[in-house]
């Protein structure tokens, strides 16, 4: 089953819980395959973007992204169905969402900037701490127990032994980490998990591909707006690598991964879905040694592998706990 076949399969499922009300069912096949498949592709961002932003600067590398976004998520809206234009009472959650959209990616962009790819591939997914904090002691939709509550201390662990290979000399390559670009990482995580819980909030009413439509246009006109007004210009000349990273990070990852995310969100706990998450930064971390020449020193393995042990730990949630928290 080809991937737009199965995302078209969880679309009419979700579509059925909005009457309902939420629920929370365990990750199907299908399910599963989509999540998979935004895993690897996600895993490319940091690389991509870091290749944009060699010419492109990071707010306007923002906009591009997600304008490109938005022009995969229209015929895809169009295609399946779904409303093109948000109701009256949508338009909050479309604004909040493009508001989200701006400041995660755009601390994602200034921080990479200043970082590194493997760096932001490790960093940025922090946001699997505040997802699962949200969803265990203030909306009560998940409970975590021993095998998790060490999974958050193992990541939390691999995060601070990345900063053991943070400063002048320590990243080689292309691009040189910071402490300061780290901590910028950290944020764009922190507010990376509040998109989340938002969105699953928000795709409970509102049909997940018409939001995501919405919130890529809404966060490319902030994008466009605030890129010239801080004095913003490119930095070189388009080369043929620029385009394609481009490309990439706006029709793939921003068009395609972010639509199908949302759709999982609407049937599944953002705990659920992140677990899937384990492998980005792996990927990230390769695709960084490979493309910018990052250097694989043991405090960024050791970090990466307590990251990704962390991830798969704090998720491995019991059926029976999915059943105790959809009821």
């Amino acid at each position: 089953m080809c991937s737009c076949q199965m995302t078209k399969d969880l679309q009419t499922k979700s579509a059925s819980t909005v009457a309902s009300g939420p629920t929370l069912e365990p990750m199907g096949p299908s399910s599963v395959l989509v999540a998979v498949l935004t895993m690897v592709l996600w895993g490319g961002t940091a690389v991509s973007n870091q290749i944009a932003m060699d010419v492109i600067p990071p707010v306007l590398q923002g906009g591009v992204r997600f304008i490109l976004a938005a022009a995969f998520m229209f015929p895809w809206c169009w295609l399946i169905g779904a409303p093109l234009m948000l109701k009256r009472g949508e338009w909050r959650a479309g604004w909040l969402m493009g508001l989200l959209l701006f400041l995660q990616i755009g601390t994602f962009n200034i921080g990479s900037a200043w970082s590194n790819t493997s760096h932001a591939s490790i960093l940025v997914n922090s946001y699997i701490f505040w997802v699962a904090a949200c969803e265990v002691l203030v909306f009560k939709t998940v409970w975590l127990g021993t095998i998790q509550w060490t999974g958050l201390v193992l990541a939390g662990v691999g995060c601070g032994w990345v900063f053991l290979n943070t400063g002048p000399g320590a990243g080689g390559g292309i691009d040189t980490p910071s402490v300061s670009g780290d901590l910028v990482l950290a944020l764009s995580g922190f507010i990376l998990a509040i998109k989340i819980l938002y969105t699953k909030h928000a795709v409970r009413n509102i049909a997940p591909e018409t939001l995501i439509l919405w919130h890529d246009l809404l966060g490319s006109l902030m994008f466009f707006i605030t890129s010239p007004m801080i004095g913003e210009r490119l930095t070189g000349r388009m080369t043929l690598s620029t385009w394609l990273a481009t490309l990439f990070a706006g029709l793939i990852v921003s068009g395609y991964c972010f639509g199908a995310n949302a759709v999982l969100l609407r049937r599944h706990g953002a705990s659920q879905v992140s677990v899937y998450s384990f492998g980005t930064p792996v990927i990230g971390v390769i695709l960084g040694v490979l493309m910018r020449g990052d250097q694989l020193s043991s405090a960024l393995v050791i970090g990466g592998i307590l990251v990704t042990l962390g991830i798969v730990f704090v998720n491995r949630l019991p059926a029976s706990k999915i059943a105790d928290a959809a009821s």
